[in-house]
């Protein structure tokens, strides 16, 4: 008997990779502009941006992708009120399936934000290149990357791609009214957005149980399952990520921002901050003035 193998059809092959980047800008960020001969696609991945693609001006805002095609110029300015990060990724395609993304702005769910956040990942281990300069022109491989890591990013690209297309031609998904979500998945939203609006007050497991109703170690288990840490471990982040945006829309001192988010002092908010990010609250602050005065040259 003889065999005769298939030759995968791959409608969204990536050929190559440019660039890979996740920025920190400050509120008062602008980037002039530029136009190349490969694709690249910006997510929001906090705050919100204004951007220029070809003749269009659009706000993109938290959990929106937008896709620019060769030879289409594009610029950027945060809105002067709002610290945004950023996702931005430049790479080659030659299908003729990517004339779908030209000129949309699409949001990302559940499963796109977790391949933003492999490409992510997979370009740190890949790559020597820090991902926070917008200067980048070409990337250099790490002599310490992992096994198929450049692969891992190159499916996690194709999927996302892949994924969209499909949804894009699914019909339109229900409303969240009528979508209901499963019970850990309604538990971890309900407290998410409680810590979220209570990021000023130094708030206790015990305070958390209470004012939710709910068991500590069901508590628990929920936030490890989603998020790999205990639910006073991701407070913890929540804040830090609160700090990192107020410094860099530059409207507060340090005290004021610990005040804000409920430290006691500023020492204690400045030794939190050091353990979250490697960094002082001062020697961020630098380094978000320093990125904010690169610019990426237009090619």
């Amino acid at each position: 008997m003889a065999f005769r193998p298939i030759v995968l059809a791959r409608p969204m092959a990536v050929d190559r990779v440019v660039t890979v980047h996740y920025f920190e800008y400050s509120s008062s960020y602008y980037f002039e502009g530029e136009r190349h001969d490969f694709w690249e696609f910006l997510y929001v991945d906090k705050g919100e941006v204004d951007v220029i693609a070809g003749d269009a001006r659009h706000t993109l805002r938290r959990g929106q992708l937008i896709f620019h095609a060769p030879g289409e110029f594009h610029a950027l300015r945060a809105n002067g009120v709002v610290a945004p990060n950023l996702v931005v990724v430049s790479f080659c395609c030659a299908s003729t399936d990517m004339d779908f993304f030209r000129g949309k702005i699409l949001p990302a769910g559940d499963a796109e934000r977790s391949l933003l956040g492999r490409i992510v990942a997979e370009g740190q281990a890949a790559f020597s290149t820090p991902l926070d300069d917008p200067a980048t022109t070409a990337m250099e491989r790490s002599a310490a990357a992992p096994f198929g890591a450049e692969q891992l990013l190159g499916a996690a690209l194709e999927e996302l791609l892949i994924r969209l297309v499909r949804r894009g031609e699914a019909p339109p998904p229900p409303p969240p009214s009528v979508i209901h979500a499963t019970g850990r998945e309604e538990l971890f939203d309900r407290v998410r957005t409680y810590l979220e609006g209570n990021l000023g007050r130094a708030l206790s497991l015990e305070e958390v149980c209470r004012d939710n109703l709910v068991g500590r170690s069901r508590l628990q288990q929920v936030f490890r399952e989603r998020t790999g840490g205990g639910v006073m471990e991701f407070f913890g982040s929540l804040k830090i990520e609160a700090a990192k945006g107020l410094i860099r829309e530059g409207r507060k001192n340090f005290t004021e921002i610990a005040g804000e988010l409920g430290y006691q002092s500023i020492y204690y908010f400045s030794r939190h901050f050091k353990k979250a990010t490697g960094m002082s609250p001062s020697e961020y602050a630098s380094s978000v003035k320093l990125l904010s005065s690169k610019t990426r040259p237009g090619e």
